[in-house]
């Protein structure tokens, strides 16, 4: 649970959800408190997205209780919804850009369309660009996604999740199907972004590579570059979690040293093959 100087931002309270009688996700419980990090680990089909999209009231639970910043929007009508989610970035899987909008257009989407975000129409254009400039895409305002390559396009996803300066960023599967090194970039992308807006972070990844980079290392705005987090005093590890999903369920949580001691076959499986 979150400490007494730590405000809740995600809870879940026994949560379930079916589709056509099958649990996806089954009696979920776990909270987020204000600047800490949660990657969440498990096999296809075992709830991650779900667990996600619930997070967001994109899937209502058939039983149980979810909190975003202290309010339940179990039963929040959609234009309720509709203003909670203008303090959430999105990341869906495969970026999920629209097609027939420039990169431009895109990121400035959801300050264009989020009511409850209030950006004056001047300062529309600074925002995108300083997303863009975020990301190191500032380039490609006049350009559509089917020009750009597949980490190209994440990077404009993730500029659009950020835009708005929401205080927590919900990531699904950042670096899938990405080489190695673009993956490394979006990952640097995503702890740039948690070390300096204190961004509540939520990751959904195959890869226990992606968790280890995030536990262990920051973003060091001088040299713009990661650096291991246990320098100057740093350590995010203690302010990172991991979650192991099965079959609907979370079978673990714990840090990266308690993860590492478990000896069960499932959950040991995502370190031993890298989340594969």
């Amino acid at each position: 649970m979150a400490t007494a100087s730590a405000k809740s931002l995600v809870r879940f309270e026994h949560v379930t959800v079916t589709f056509d009688g099958v649990p996806a996700l089954d009696d979920v419980s776990f909270e987020v408190a204000e600047g800490e990090t949660r990657i969440i680990l498990g096999a296809a089909s075992s709830g991650k997205t779900v667990l996600l999209k619930t997070a967001l009231g994109l899937v209502r639970p058939d039983s149980g209780s979810v909190y975003l910043f202290g309010q339940d929007i179990t039963r929040m009508t959609e234009r309720e919804l509709f203003d909670i989610r203008s303090k959430v970035g999105m990341l869906f899987q495969e970026s999920a850009l629209f097609d027939s909008l420039t990169i431009k257009e895109n990121v400035a989407y959801p300050l264009l369309n989020q009511k409850a975000i209030q950006c004056a129409p001047e300062d529309v254009d600074r925002r995108v660009k300083d997303a863009l400039r975020f990301v190191e895409l500032d380039q490609t305002l006049a350009r559509f996604p089917s020009e750009l390559s597949g980490g190209m396009r994440r990077r404009a996803a993730i500029a659009r999740a950020v835009v708005t300066e929401p205080p927590l960023v919900l990531y699904d599967s950042p670096t899938a199907g990405l080489d190695p090194i673009t993956a490394y970039t979006i990952m640097a992308l995503i702890i740039k972004e948690r070390d300096l807006a204190n961004t509540t972070t939520l990751i959904v990844t195959h890869r226990f590579q992606d968790g280890l980079l995030t536990a262990n290392f920051r973003y060091n705005p001088d040299s713009g570059q990661l650096v291991p987090a246990h320098e100057n005093g740093h350590r995010p590890q203690l302010r990172t979690k991991f979650i192991v999903m099965h079959e609907g369920k979370i079978v673990f949580v714990g840090t990266q040293d308690e993860l590492e001691a478990v000896t069960d076959p499932y959950i040991s499986k995502f370190r031993r093959q890298g989340g594969g």
